[in-house]
């Protein structure tokens, strides 16, 4: 019986060529095409829009329950299946009724550091301001004008910019310097305060909230202290809340972002619930995760979560509660309880 020939090099050479692509082509519809499809509803709640109008002026921000959302700037990130943690820009999820922005800003990639920018980013990622691979890259300002249109628009509101330097490559003194700078450049826009303001105080400003320390030494200027040390140990799976002095107040914090789903509805739950959180505390409570894998998929675990949200009485929510995957139905379950 003859035996069949080998095949030749050039056919070896064309059927590895031809797995490669397969894997470049799925690899391109995991981190690109799917998370074109992760989408949530556009529709904004009646009043979602001036909810905040119905507050009493005296009342401090860590007396609201107030709707937030994780990584707020990832609407068109890179590598988007394992960043994309929003579906709504900037300007949707503050018409929907959030009002804490998660902002994570590195410098722009440029070797002018006399005219260096700050960049929206998600680890070593960046935000960009479409759809596309080639779309530009969403800088500070594209997000603070955002910010200013709707506040002018909205006058009874408030927006808190709760920022983290992302991606260091230049000191903080240097990236605190810079940020602070662009931001008193906004004139009235901007509350730059080192104490936790009244809501009659904030309304109409956007509030500087520091996730680092003050290493410019500016004081007032650098805007209020909102730190705690990175909450990524998965593997003991019964923590949840923790507190952490701020100098000025007492802060409560969960941000287990290394729990798979029912663990993390557990932290969640323990958190909100945390009997020593006293009225004087703020508390601030993320519902985001990226589950227990060294990349994660934020849209897996928002559809496992968010609904649960949806569902837990108003009696039982405080504190500041931070979303991914944001919408309106979800900030109107969580600024409600303010009026239950």
């Amino acid at each position: 019986m003859p035996q069949k020939k080998r095949p030749r090099p050039l056919r070896i050479l064309l059927r590895v060529l031809c797995v490669l692509l397969a894997v470049i082509l799925l690899a391109a519809a995991a981190l690109f095409v799917i998370p074109l499809t992760e989408t949530v509803s556009v529709k904004t709640a009646a009043g979602s829009a001036d909810w905040m109008a119905k507050l009493d002026d005296g009342l401090r921000l860590n007396e609201i329950v107030l709707p937030g959302t994780h990584d707020s700037a990832t609407q068109y990130s890179q590598l988007a299946f394992i960043t994309k943690c929003q579906a709504l820009s900037i300007e949707e999820q503050l018409n929907a009724g959030f009002r804490y922005l998660d902002i994570r800003l590195g410098f722009a990639e440029s070797g002018d550091r006399e005219n260096a920018q700050l960049r929206l980013m998600h680890g070593f990622t960046s935000c960009r301001r479409g759809p596309m691979p080639w779309s530009d890259t969403l800088l500070l300002g594209d997000v603070l004008d955002q910010c200013a249109a709707f506040l002018k628009a909205h006058p009874t509101e408030t927006v808190l910019f709760a920022v983290k330097y992302e991606h260091v490559t230049a000191p903080l003194e240097e990236f605190e310097t810079l940020l602070t700078g662009e931001l008193k450049q906004r004139g009235d826009l901007v509350l730059l305060t080192d104490t936790l303001p009244t809501l009659g105080e904030a309304r109409g400003k956007l509030v500087l909230l520091r996730r680092h320390r003050d290493a410019a030494g500016l004081g007032p200027e650098a805007g209020v202290s909102l730190r705690w040390p990175q909450q990524d140990d998965g593997k003991e799976v019964s923590r949840h809340a923790e507190a952490v002095d701020q100098g000025s107040y007492r802060l409560w914090v969960q941000d287990r972002f290394c729990y798979g789903t029912e663990d993390k509805w557990s932290a969640f739950l323990a958190g909100l619930r945390e009997p020593a959180i006293v009225p004087e505390d703020l508390s601030v409570h993320f519902l985001s995760t990226k589950g227990t894998a060294a990349y994660g998929h934020p849209f897996h675990y928002a559809n496992a979560l968010n609904p649960r949200l949806l569902e837990l009485p108003t009696e039982e929510l405080r504190g500041w509660i931070i979303v991914d995957f944001a919408d309106a139905a979800l900030a109107e379950h969580l600024w409600s309880a303010n009026f239950s």
